[in-house]
């Protein structure tokens, strides 16, 4: 899935205009790649946020610039370290029909059979590098653990023939694990527990 957005081109601007467009309601982005000239552009961040919720992180945007379009990927982007919003985006063009590599989420769907017993899922791998045409990039990789048992692990191995794309991982690599309930020690003594701390105990409180 697509969509558009429409841009502005913008010249080099200072930290204070760069705060301006940002309080307006803009984002400062850049395109380029190999057959396009670094251009730095300005977005708009609600259309911009509409589109890749409804496409994915992933999707192939085409960018208008004043009449010229650009076929992109959101390659990478920055983020605010208070407010966590997006400040600024690199965009890469791509061909749709060519072979680009990316990391994609990794989503466990259904409840294990493991984890209805008890058991603790652990997942390893919450990212994936794939390689995929660009227009087939995903979203996110959508990974079935409902059969999954206590003591029982998915590798990469196990799901690699199961989606339409290269995925650049070891064989042996760990998606996902049941690990075992933890059982808790009971030891019984015979003797009578004191109710005291004994003296050469410290407690730290908390301070209030």
């Amino acid at each position: 899935m697509s969509f558009v957005l429409h841009a502005q081109e913008r010249g080099q601007l200072t930290r204070h205009e760069l705060k301006t467009l940002r309080n307006n309601g803009s984002i400062p982005a850049i395109i380029y790649g190999k057959e396009v000239n670094s251009t730095p552009i300005i977005i708009d961040r609600a259309d911009f946020l509409k589109g890749i919720k409804e496409a994915g992180r992933n999707a192939l945007l085409s960018i208008d610039v004043s009449g010229k379009k650009h076929q992109v990927i959101m390659r990478t982007y920055d983020e605010d370290a208070l407010s966590r919003e997006i400040i600024h985006i690199d965009f890469l063009t791509v061909n749709p029909s060519s072979l680009i590599t990316a990391e994609v989420p990794v989503t466990l769907i259904g409840e294990a059979i493991g984890v209805k017993e008890g058991g603790v899922m652990q997942q390893s791998l919450h990212e994936l590098s794939v390689s995929a045409k660009a227009a087939d990039l995903p979203e996110s990789i959508d990974v079935d653990v409902s059969n999954l048992k206590i003591a029982e692990t998915l590798y990469v191995k196990d799901i690699r023939h199961l989606y339409p794309y290269e995925i650049n991982h070891e064989d042996d690599e760990v998606v996902t694990s049941i690990l075992p309930p933890k059982q808790e020690e009971v030891i019984h003594t015979g003797e009578k527990q004191s109710s005291t701390i004994p003296e050469d105990v410290q407690v730290k409180e908390e301070a209030e």
